[in-house]
């Protein structure tokens, strides 16, 4: 393992979801160097996966990609990809942080984003963008607007045929690289680590993960997207076109039993935004939403939920208790209506998909002493003054690392974050 020293930068932003990408533009844009560390091989986080954002419906990935465009070509920000933190220390005039850039198994400076050695790779792999419902080659892009434009080889699945070698005009695939080991010296550090969805297998009576047409949030979102694994909305099994459509709300949130007993705010919208597009995408569909509450708690959400009733979206204020599914993988939902007292019954439906809750992207920080919640979100040591102070000084956060919100209060804080950070070395100086 290679090991590279004496990285300085003003301030590192972990993460580079849209939190990321809008506190790192702030801070370059006030003359500030920036470094920003994602894990993932493409910048853009959770948003640039998504299809439309509620309750407007503008484009997600519209949003996104001139963001990702932006950072990528600032003069100020530097990006390092497909690298993963290791260790934070606290020192005397800001921070130490240990990362590790994995290999590519591809020399960068010589790629041309040509994608011949994605076309010639024989093995197909389960995508991971598409959240499973898609494949890739064993060495590809890993989306189309992905940035930057690098493939990475997945090592594990590589047969070592040497297709993609042959195949590059470049000659820039190297099956030797090996990870990168650095320590990066920063004043400041902002966390903008983002969430994850509950697994689907979590709620065991659901059986998320063994039925083949009960989905995630996610997996819906994909097949939504203009540019999504299937080009339009058909259900895994059996590339069926669906006609009865079923959300169950709170599958994963405010229930004690899995231990996630919050409520994670975004996921009534998020059903409902998708219910509305499958309105648009599938008219003459049925599509109902089983819930408990509805939280429309932002500006035009309300409006938002009116609307889509107006649509004829289905509302079934209902608990669901199981899900099964009969001989040709339809989904079978045990209801028990809150409303009418009446006992509780089966409806069938052709694809359901689970409203998740969000989780914490880790429960631990590096190594870092900072206070987290009783939820394991990094807890604000000033909420009132500022959400984006902690516990320890020079140490930041941003968006969904904090708790669950929705898009607009993300990128609220992360303008926040920014100025905070800025002011914060200011007063150093």
């Amino acid at each position: 393992m290679t090991q590279i020293t004496n990285n300085i930068t003003d301030v590192l932003v972990i993460g580079s979801g849209i939190a990321g990408l809008q506190s790192a533009l702030d801070i370059g844009d006030s003359g500030y160097n920036v470094t920003i560390i994602e894990k993932s091989p493409s910048t853009g986080g959770k948003m640039i996966s998504l299809s439309k954002v509620f309750p407007t419906l503008d484009c997600a990935s519209c949003i996104t990609t001139p963001k990702m465009a932006a950072v990528l070509h600032h003069p100020k920000v530097k990006t390092m990809t497909y690298t993963e933190v290791k260790a934070i220390r606290k020192i005397s005039d800001g921070f130490e942080v240990d990362v590790e850039k994995k290999p590519r198994y591809v020399i960068e400076e010589e790629c041309i984003s040509c994608k011949k050695c994605e076309e010639a790779c024989p093995v197909y792999l389960d995508d991971e963008f598409e959240y499973g419902l898609g494949v890739k080659k064993a060495i590809s892009i890993p989306f189309t607007n992905a940035i930057p434009q690098l493939p990475v080889l997945t090592e594990s699945k590589c047969i070592r045929c040497g297709a993609c070698a042959k195949a590059c005009p470049k000659d820039c695939i190297d099956f030797l690289q090996e990870p990168v080991s650095m320590t990066i010296k920063a004043k400041a550090i902002i966390a903008a680590t983002g969430y994850e969805i509950v697994p689907m297998g979590t709620k065991k009576e659901y059986s998320g993960d063994t039925l083949l047409n009960v989905i995630s949030s996610l997996q819906s979102e994909r097949l939504l997207a203009p540019h999504g694994p299937y080009g339009k909305v058909l259900r895994p099994s059996d590339g069926k076109i669906p006609d009865n459509i079923a959300y169950v709300q709170c599958a994963s949130s405010r229930d004690k039993s899995i231990d996630v007993p919050y409520c994670s705010r975004v996921c009534c919208m998020y059903a409902i935004k998708q219910a509305m597009l499958l309105a648009g995408a599938l008219p003459l569909a049925e599509i109902t939403i089983y819930y408990m509450d509805i939280r429309a708690f932002g500006k035009g959400y309300e409006q938002f939920y009116a609307q889509a009733r107006a649509m004829g979206i289905c509302f079934v204020k209902a608990k669901v208790a199981k899900i099964s599914e009969d001989t040709e993988h339809n989904p079978i939902l045990r209801i028990d209506r809150q409303e009418d007292g009446s006992k509780p019954q089966d409806q069938t439906h052709d694809l359901v998909i689970l409203s998740q809750g969000i989780l914490p992207t880790r429960k631990d920080f590096f190594g870092l002493d900072v206070a987290l919640n009783e939820y394991g979100f990094i807890q604000s040591a000033a909420p009132t003054l500022s959400p984006a102070l902690t516990n320890i000084d020079g140490f930041f956060v941003c968006g969904v690392a904090r708790g669950p919100k929705d898009i607009p209060d993300t990128i609220m804080e992360a303008g926040s974050a920014a100025m905070e950070a800025v002011n914060y070395i200011k007063g150093k100086m």
